[in-house]
């Protein structure tokens, strides 16, 4: 990694990636769009069995970096068109890891800030965080955020948000389903310790079809008989998978599963 960016892994394959530019407010570059970029790519080859997303400091991320978007209004057309397809695969890519993934928001976060929110399955913020699709204000739009952020959040809240570029606090990001969980000064961390136990009971590929379902359900619910045949195709073949059984076999034996570390509770304790 480079210094823009910390890739820590621990034991049980949980991926920490820190954006780690703080006195900027951990703002995008071209530099560091491209380590997210390459650090994705390597979560998948590590096979993380999960994510987590954060900032160095007290900001999540401040959106784009002042002085890179200065560089990009003196170039061209074309450039900006490269540029602005490079951040979208970035945030594409985040979107479809197979892992799942959690933004810890450790503080406030504008623009593409929120668009990684929007990426992660989940996100765990501060009560003290504040939120912004501010783009409006600089006479831009937040246009390659806006796959993942309208439907986080829906597209009456998108148009609200979106125009006016105002601020939005914790509690209202929680209500129109920015963020999923909010928590004081000092919970952040076992708050998301607690996410990483329930996830790390479920089966990875197990988890990773699941995320491609809710994909393909979405693409498909004006086709509900195309709809009804991949899904049943889908859990027949995870019914005959190793996974699948394995799962099954472990609960029939009341017995842990082979993919949770002997550390991560009882079967009992799992229902």
């Amino acid at each position: 990694m480079t210094d823009l960016l910390r890739h820590d892994i621990d034991d049980c394959g949980v991926v920490t990636l820190t954006l780690n530019r703080p006195t900027v407010h951990n703002a995008f570059n071209a530099e560091l769009v491209a380590a997210l970029s390459e650090a994705f790519d390597r979560v998948v080859e590590e096979g993380a069995r999960a994510l987590i997303l954060t900032g160095e400091g007290h900001s999540f991320s401040a959106g784009a970096d002042l002085n890179w978007m200065r560089d990009m209004a003196q170039a061209d057309e074309s450039e900006n068109r490269d540029d602005a397809r490079r951040l979208a695969a970035m945030l594409r890519r985040l979107d479809q890891l197979p892992c799942p993934t959690i933004a810890r928001v450790n503080g406030h976060a504008f623009g593409g800030g929120v668009g990684l929110i929007a990426c992660c399955d989940l996100a765990v913020a501060l009560e003290y965080a504040r939120f912004g699709l501010t783009e409006v204000r600089l006479g831009l739009i937040p246009a390659t955020i806006s796959p993942f952020v309208v439907p986080r959040i829906g597209v009456n809240h998108a148009r609200r948000y979106m125009l006016t570029g105002e601020r939005i606090d914790a509690e209202t990001a929680h209500k129109i389903g920015l963020i999923t969980d909010i928590v004081p000064p000092g919970q952040l961390d076992g708050h998301i310790h607690d996410l990483v136990e329930l996830l790390l009971a479920g089966g990875p590929k197990a988890q990773a079809r699941v995320k491609s379902l809710i994909r393909m359900v979405c693409a498909c619910h004006d086709n509900p008989e195309e709809l009804d045949r991949r899904t049943s195709e889908t859990i027949a073949a995870l019914r005959v998978s190793r996974e699948g059984q394995e799962g099954l076999s472990a609960f029939l034996a009341k017995r842990a599963p082979s993919w949770i570390p002997e550390t991560k509770g009882t079967a009992d304790e799992r229902g």
